[in-house]
């Protein structure tokens, strides 16, 4: 399956319950609640570059399918993961978040949980 390509976010439910509960302060909450964001990913065989860009923020992680890497989270922390690939779904835990995206023609669908929030980004490809 081939993540390659630019998306815009179209829909987003419980932002602004998982970015509290995450520890983002309430003013970058309310600035970035209703941002649009555009997600472009690089896919070269299991070698990923994903380059979240909100506002004037960019959100830059490149890694290797199933090997561990340095991935930068929502609140800028630094943590290792490892991302795999389960079931066509780009799956990764960044303490205590479960991300799932998953590509399904020219949706990308981005599942965040912490507890018992779960965060759904909604994504259609631009280019």
């Amino acid at each position: 399956m081939a993540f390659s390509g630019t998306y815009e976010l179209q829909s987003q439910e419980n932002f602004e319950p998982f970015m509290k509960a995450i520890g983002l302060p309430e003013e970058l909450i309310q600035k970035g609640k209703d941002v649009k964001s555009v997600t472009e990913i690089v896919q070269n065989g299991n070698h990923f570059v994903v380059t979240v860009t909100t506002g004037p923020k960019v959100l830059q992680n490149e890694f290797n399918i199933g090997e561990e890497t340095e991935l930068e989270t929502l609140t800028e922390e630094k943590i290792r993961s490892t991302v795999n690939l389960e079931n066509g779904k780009l799956v990764v835990k960044l303490k205590g978040i479960t991300s799932v995206t998953e590509l399904s023609g020219d949706i990308l669908t981005n599942v965040m949980t912490v507890k018992d929030i779960v965060y759904t980004r909604v994504s259609k490809r631009v280019s």
